[in-house]
């Protein structure tokens, strides 16, 4: 509910004015609470057709409520009275918005039921059933049937099926491993002179071919055999070899198992 009320200190919705005499920034006193139930009295007699139930009881308990407070503040009292006692009134708000909301969901699903009977009421059974000569006879389903196919059946459901066996002769497995490469490269590159790794992997014709044509050439780099540079990001790898005395010991070479 969205009711504007106009005193001299306030203006604007009712639920505010209650929020800011809740939180001390605006006296009670300072309220005047008949011009706002006249007002509001006015509005129900012009507009009776558009405000609801809820938004009259919701208006009626926030003036419950400020009359209560008004009047605490007004009547003398023990001075002992906590100031949280004097707004009691909000749980009590909370329990009516909480059966509002309850009686409208009763509201919808009484209108649901409406809905479903109305569509009910458009639906004829069937009065009758089958007549009385009409006979439902099922198909034999062993007509034809000899015991000799029954026999053969039976033994063809009772025998041992076959374990399907998957047969891997036929498949060929590339083994290549990296210390073979980095002998044949060893052999290789230093008659070849300075090349990319592009022109080198060229004619190789499977990934894991020039995967292990890369791990070798990271192998000789490592022992010191070739150095190998990229001018450029992304750009082509450049393989050189070095004139270098030692000779490969291949005992250092990682065997890169899986």
């Amino acid at each position: 509910m969205t009711f504007v009320v106009t005193t001299p200190s306030f203006s604007g919705p009712v639920e505010l004015l209650l929020q800011l005499i809740s939180s001390h920034d605006v006296d009670i006193l300072d309220i005047p609470l008949a011009p706002i139930v006249d007002e509001f009295v006015a509005a129900l007699r012009s507009e009776a057709h558009r405000i609801e139930v809820e938004e009259l009881s919701e208006f009626l308990l926030i003036a419950a409520i400020l009359l209560e407070m008004k009047s605490h503040r007004l009547l003398p009292g023990r001075d002992s009275t906590e100031p949280d006692e004097e707004f009691v009134g909000w749980e009590e708000r909370d329990v009516l918005l909480a059966r509002l909301l309850e009686l409208r969901t009763y509201a919808a699903l009484s209108d649901a039921f409406v809905s479903l009977f109305e569509r009910a009421s458009r639906a004829f059974p069937r009065l009758r059933g089958i007549d009385d000569g009409f006979v439902v006879r099922p198909p034999d389903l062993l007509a034809g049937v000899t015991t000799a196919q029954l026999a053969g059946a039976y033994l063809r459901g009772i025998e041992e099926k076959p374990v399907p066996v998957v047969r891997l002769n036929h498949v060929t497995v590339d083994s290549v491993t990296v210390a073979e490469t980095v002998v044949s490269l060893s052999q290789r590159l230093p008659t070849m002179g300075r090349l990319s790794f592009r022109s080198l992997t060229q004619g190789l014709g499977s990934r894991i071919e020039v995967i292990v044509h890369f791990l070798a050439l990271l192998e000789l780099c490592k022992l010191g055999h070739i150095d190998l540079g990229q001018g450029s990001t992304f750009g082509d790898l450049e393989i050189e070899w070095l004139d270098v005395s030692l000779g490969l010991d291949l005992g250092k070479v990682d065997s890169y198992e899986g």
